[in-house]
């Protein structure tokens, strides 16, 4: 653990997630002064599908992050769903063999992708110290600076390090945020919209060793099981319910067993197939539309802002994109603007999120039926245009909501080539 006493800060971002070093990274590229602090040390594990939507890759690929750093990375070029009836669909991404036209989804574990994330951060001038979680918030106050002048700041105080001086603070600490916590901007009894589930398994043999598969099953709508390759014969398998009163989460351990004893399950996985180290659960928040995202000089960005799709549960890619937007607003406004900080991040949230959540629950609703679940993917089936550009819309290649806003209207709507165009990029996983 660095013991090391720490200089006032321009910037103090709190938590290395995803959220927290896609800010750092681009508020350090641009010479500002950031100190990011975690509790965990890391490398570390995060309950995750380990998905990467074209949205995350997206980010990733502006961030000028190399996929080759991540050991167990793959790009992944179809999705195959599977409805409530059996009736399963092949749903095609662009070839990721043409390296001109790039990468739109791709699966990476969460403790390796955070990892080189953190790495990544550190190597654009951010510092970086893990094993030091927060312990207080304290009011804005007025710190002399070299000048002889004076600038007002955050009072933080951080396990081992005492208290920090920040001119703007980012909340990037996740679903349980200590920091919106202490500002008493925690919900009583709030527990997320969703609870995942999920572990890994190695020696697959079946279709699902390079197949990426959704599966709609009657009794999780409108949930699904998912399983996700990685190299080596290995996968991310899990569930996710939403939290809507009538489901225990307490009985999706015994419900998980029942799941991979379903005969389309084990023969994706095939018979050899073996679960590896514990399970793990975490809720997933799903409130964008309604999260409290700043406060004063504090920005709250991904799980801390309940940024996660609604839809699909997915996050990374919504972490990265309000990470990203807190940092250009605290570029944009100046160290002595809070007000004019906080109203652009606002601005800019809802702007590129709030329309697509309102969008993704209408469609949660759908397929919250069988017959509803059913339909969409009869229609999928059929239709030529349907399969060619649903993978693309589901692993949000394009605004979900973009035909409700006109301001994100462009004239290569679904033409767009994929991150990384015209790159290497790691392993790639085929239709099969």
């Amino acid at each position: 653990m660095d013991q090391t006493p720490v200089a006032p800060v321009d910037v103090l971002i709190v938590g290395a997630g995803p959220a927290g070093t896609a800010a750092a990274t681009v508020l350090a590229r641009a010479g500002r002064q950031v100190l990011v602090v975690d509790k965990a040390a890391f490398p570390r594990d995060k309950c995750c599908g380990d998905g990467l939507t074209t949205l995350a890759l997206r980010e990733l690929d502006a961030l000028d992050f190399d996929p080759t750093t991540v050991p167990n990375w793959c790009t992944v070029d179809a999705a195959w769903l599977r409805s409530p009836s059996g009736r399963e669909v092949c749903v095609p991404l662009p070839s990721v063999d043409d390296p001109g036209l790039g990468v739109y989804a791709a699966t990476t574990p969460r403790r390796e992708l955070d990892a080189a994330l953190v790495d990544l951060a550190r190597a654009a001038g951010a510092r970086v110290l893990d094993g030091h979680g927060l312990n207080g918030i304290g009011p804005t106050t007025n710190r002399p600076d070299a000048n002889g002048g004076g600038a007002d700041s955050v009072a933080v105080t951080v396990d081992g390090l005492g208290v920090v001086l920040a001119r703007y603070v980012i909340a990037a600490d996740g679903m349980w945020s200590p920091t919106r916590k202490l500002l008493g901007h925690n919900e009583p009894g709030y527990l997320g919209e969703w609870h995942a589930f999920r572990q890994y398994a190695r020696n697959v043999t079946g279709p699902a060793r390079d197949r990426l598969y959704v599966w709609f099953e009657p009794d999780l709508l409108p949930g699904y099981m998912w399983s996700f390759p990685l190299p080596g014969g290995r996968v991310n398998v899990g569930f996710g319910i939403l939290r809507d009163g009538t489901r225990r989460v307490q009985d999706m351990k015994a419900l998980w067993g029942e799941l991979l004893g379903r005969p389309h399950i084990v023969e994706a996985l095939g018979p050899d197939v073996v679960l590896e180290d514990r399970h793990t659960a975490w809720p997933i928040p799903a409130g964008i539309d309604r999260a409290t995202l700043t406060d004063g000089r504090v920005l709250f960005v991904g799980d801390a802002a309940m940024a996660t799709d609604t839809m699909t549960g997915e996050g990374i890619g919504q972490a990265l994109l309000t990470g990203r937007l807190a940092a250009e607003a605290i570029l944009a406004g100046g160290a002595l603007q809070p007000d004019a900080v906080a109203e652009r991040y606002r601005h800019d949230v809802a702007h590129h999120l709030l329309a697509d959540h309102r969008m993704s629950a209408q469609l949660s609703r759908v397929i919250a039926t069988d017959r509803g679940a059913r339909g969409a993917i009869r229609v999928l089936a059929t239709t030529g245009w349907g399969r060619r550009n649903f993978a693309r819309w589901m692993f949000e290649d394009e605004p979900r909501a973009v035909a409700l806003t006109p301001s994100r209207w462009h004239r290569a709507f679904l033409r767009r080539p994929g991150a990384y165009a015209g790159r290497p990029t790691p392993r790639s996983h085929g239709v099969g």
